[in-house]
């Protein structure tokens, strides 16, 4: 603890490092303040009597987590930072069949700017066609509407919300820029973090009424098992030794071995993509058979927490592991890479061979990911049936989780850089953070 409070108090020595750790806190408690500014003329009252009635469907309790209470509050931003994210997988996808978008992310920084040009106004058109379903299928059908909503009142309310996404986006980018950590992500997990408390509070009330507070203790072992075992997952990586050429000094080699490098390929190198695509598919039969309620596919959908349902999550999420893993890693272009730059894999030929090895390697790392990540995302159902009620269930895997633990990661190795850049001891002084060296040790790629 001791040690702790030291590398704290460095933090706070390094001027920059403290600026830019205060600018993030204060942008991230604007975003917050804004999800509770409520939008003008909504019948809150109405709102919460909705809430305590119990009276939500899980794809509205899946965006309330997401826009920590925004989304039911009936907010500014009830939008959140959802629309910009639909944005940017939008673009990616682009990325993959437009040759034009394609062009554009080869082209450097200024292909970036463009990127980032059209994906905000994407993220605009997204909040234009979104601002009024939200209004008409959630406001409206809580009976929150004011009663004298009229045209005036529709546009201008439409036009608040999509003002409060685009907010929410430039808070985001104002936090990657001047603060520390990834402004975007970071403003998710705030908004997930935000509704944790009031889920184990409720589940702790539960709990205490039947006397069983054994069950809080372990479903908080649980709960940090669960925690560690992402953990590990997410830093896991293998390390495949490199070996670079000799240097060559007139004719003759330098007695020196050239650097011992490694290239790192991660056992989870798709992060959560996989499970937000194969969640976005699923809404579509939810939609499509659970309305009715009646029928065997009604059954299988109509419960998330069901066998059938989560069955088909994990397969999807497995396939598009494969799916998005090939999309980010081109075993092709590593091998090229490293003929180029005389770098080679131990025992293995140059070129087309080293391309057949990191392919055949990256294939079996990808399975237990892909297993691993479909367990996670199933994980909330498995503590539903163990008795958990539903808002703490969904901490306990899932997106929410996955999420999580990247973002906080990311966020302290960027502190950490900034301490090992002024030779100052550790934040996390005996552990392993991904992206720390150990002496003799190099990222190779």
């Amino acid at each position: 603890m001791k040690k702790f409070i030291e590398n704290i108090k460095n933090i706070w020595k390094v001027e920059e490092l403290r600026k830019r750790i205060l600018l993030t806190l204060g942008l991230i408690l604007i975003y917050r303040i804004g999800s509770f500014i409520i939008l003008p003329g909504v019948n809150y009252t109405a709102l919460q009597q909705a809430q305590e009635a119990g009276d939500a469907n899980m794809l509205e309790t899946l965006l309330s987590l997401f826009s920590g209470g925004g989304f039911t509050n009936a907010s500014i931003m009830a939008l959140g930072i959802m629309p910009y994210i639909s944005a940017s997988i939008i673009m990616q996808l682009l990325g993959m069949a437009v040759p034009a978008v394609q062009k554009m992310q080869q082209e450097g920084e200024s292909g970036r700017k463009r990127i980032n040009m059209f994906t905000r106004v994407l993220t605009i058109v997204i909040c234009a066609l979104q601002a009024p379903s939200y209004l008409n299928l959630y406001v409206e059908s809580k009976g929150a509407l004011p009663v004298d909503a009229g045209t005036f009142w529709w546009v201008q309310s439409i036009t608040v919300l999509v003002a409060g996404a685009m907010f929410a986006v430039w808070l985001g980018e104002r936090i990657t820029d001047k603060g520390i950590g990834n402004g975007i992500s970071l403003l998710i997990t705030v908004g997930i973090l935000a509704r944790l408390p009031e889920a184990f509070m409720a589940e702790f009330s539960f709990k205490y009424a039947q006397g069983n507070l054994l069950a809080i203790v372990l479903e908080i072992f649980a709960f940090m098992v669960v925690v560690l075992g992402t953990v590990l997952i997410v830093q896991g990586v293998r390390k495949v030794p490199l070996n670079t050429a000799k240097r060559i000094a007139g004719n003759r080699a330098a007695e020196e071995q050239g650097a011992r490098n490694y290239l790192p390929i991660k056992v989870n190198a798709s992060g959560v993509m996989p499970i937000i695509f194969a969640q976005a598919i699923m809404t579509v039969p939810i939609m499509i058979f659970a309305g009715d309620g009646t029928g065997f596919m009604a059954q299988v959908f109509g419960d998330i927490y069901g066998f059938g349902y989560n069955l088909t999550l994990a397969i999807l999420i497995i396939i598009f592991t494969y799916f998005y893993t090939a999309i980010m890693i081109n075993p092709r272009k590593i091998a090229d890479d490293l003929k180029k730059s005389g770098g080679f894999i131990p025992g293995i030929r140059p070129g087309e061979e080293t391309a057949s090895y990191i392919d055949s390697l990256v294939s079996r790392i990808t399975f237990p990911g892909s297993v691993f990540l479909a367990f996670i995302a199933i994980i909330p159902a498995i503590a539903k049936l163990a008795g958990v009620n539903d808002a703490f269930a969904m901490f306990f895997g899932g997106t929410s989780l996955l999420i999580m633990v990247g973002v906080v990661l990311d966020t302290l190795q960027q502190i950490e850089s900034y301490l090992l850049n002024r030779q100052m001891d550790s934040l996390m002084d005996g552990t392993r953070i991904q992206g720390r060296r150990t002496q003799g040790e190099t990222s190779g790629m």
